[in-house]
């Protein structure tokens, strides 16, 4: 124990952000007011991307129903999204923060999510839990906003105490020695952060039900079948973790993509290529930003539900690592060819992984490197990050299915 991290980091997460901040900007009360975030108004469909808990108890909406089950209630608020906002108000939360640590000890895991290192803190603002209700004090005087922090001795164990505990008591301190008690006992699987569902049914198809069976299996053996994962999966059912703030937590998922739900079926195969290659050009930005390359494609489709849903996703890793734009939309297309049966789509996404570094990579003797469109595709990147994303298109983002002007106006996927 004596050679494992033991700091003092918090995991504090704002209780229904995007909701709070609405009904403060209408004068509202977030817990006595049934107030729903709606993605797009004019849309019956449009989706509920936050409720406040009083709309969750009284009228049993939940985030991602949909406009059209909303009672029609006066006492219900229907509020469009304002992103920027709340990416504001999420800016001057890390500020607040930022009085009591400096800014490298502050990692913005999400909107209205962040770890802090409190390490050495004691000195300055006394016990930790007497610091963390004075920050929520001041969170719910500032901005109305309750907030929820679990704290721990490494990022994992706080992110646990917060899920798993602090949301429903508002605080929650774990130790190493809780592990026993209060991790190992859950179950469904997909309750543990880092978790999805694919893994759980793969673990339960092991015979692995709960984080402490995890705990008690064979190292070698969960290697053998997640490979570095699950050496992950044997050590954070521990609650062990070394990550650094700031650093990935869950390795092997690092990746770069690109998906939206489109505002209609999409049945053309033209109009279904143009968003396809649009998901490419974003993809591979940010690959190229981050200056990486990536060996794996993968392309998701979700059909329509007026063909009873469904979709596929399939993936091709390539011999030679690539961030060009027209590589990648080729090997989707050669995923699309094989793969779409034709039915209407309504979600696209594309993804890049199997990563390797930009500057580390073989020639091909056979097929020469294309150092035209490698410098065309920074040229791109450049103007687009100095005059906006819509600076410089792609034809196809001009016909009727293209959809980057549209979401160049976007934040967050919702007007701004």
């Amino acid at each position: 124990m004596k050679q494992l991290p033991n700091r003092q980091i918090a995991c504090l997460d704002m209780r229904s952000f995007y909701a709070s901040c609405a009904a403060a900007m209408e004068g509202l009360d977030v817990m006595e007011t049934p107030i729903a975030i709606i993605g797009d108004l004019e849309r019956k469909g449009g989706v509920v991307l936050a409720a406040s808990p009083p709309l969750k108890e009284k009228f049993g909406i939940k985030t991602g129903m949909r406009l059209y089950e909303i009672p029609d209630d006066p006492s219900i608020h229907l509020i469009e999204p304002k992103m920027q906002f709340y990416i504001d108000v999420s800016m001057e939360l890390t500020k607040l923060l930022n009085r009591y640590v400096p800014k490298e000890a502050i990692h913005v895991y999400s909107i209205d999510e962040s770890f802090v290192d409190f390490t050495g803190t004691e000195k300055l603002w006394g016990p930790l839990e007497q610091t963390i209700y004075r920050i929520q004090d001041e969170l719910y005087r500032q901005f109305q906003l309750r907030s929820a922090c679990g704290i721990g001795p490494n990022m994992l164990l706080s992110k646990l105490a917060l899920d798993l505990e602090a949301k429903k008591t508002g605080i929650a301190h774990w130790t190493y020695e809780d592990v026993p008690e209060k991790l190992w006992p859950v179950s469904p699987l997909r309750k543990m952060w880092g978790i999805g569902r694919k893994v759980e049914r793969t673990l339960e198809d092991m015979g692995i039900y709960s984080v402490g069976d995890i705990a008690h299996a064979s190292l070698e053996r969960l290697e053998k079948k997640f490979g570095v994962m699950g050496n992950q999966l044997y050590y954070h059912a521990h609650g062990i973790d070394y990550s650094t703030l700031g650093s990935v937590l869950i390795d092997g998922q690092v990746s770069y993509g690109k998906g939206q739900t489109l505002l209609r079926d999409y049945v053309t195969t033209d109009e279904i290529l143009a968003v396809v290659l649009e998901m490419c050009e974003d993809a591979a930005m940010r690959a190229r930003l981050a200056k990486k390359r990536a060996r794996t494609i993968q392309l998701s489709f979700g059909y329509s539900k007026h063909v009873h849903g469904g979709g596929f996703q399939r993936r091709k890793t390539i011999p030679e690592a690539t961030n060009e734009t027209l590589a990648i939309y080729r090997v989707c297309l050669e995923l699309f060819e094989t793969f779409h049966d034709g039915r209407p789509v309504r979600h696209i996404s594309v993804n890049l992984s199997n990563l390797e570094e930009a500057n580390s990579f073989q020639l091909n003797l056979f097929e020469p490197t294309d150092w035209k469109q490698q410098k065309l595709g920074q040229v791109m990147d450049e103007l687009r990050q100095t005059y906006g994303s819509t600076a410089i298109l792609r034809a196809v983002s001009l016909t009727r299915g293209g959809t980057a002007a549209r979401r160049s106006k976007l934040i967050g996927g919702h007007y701004k």
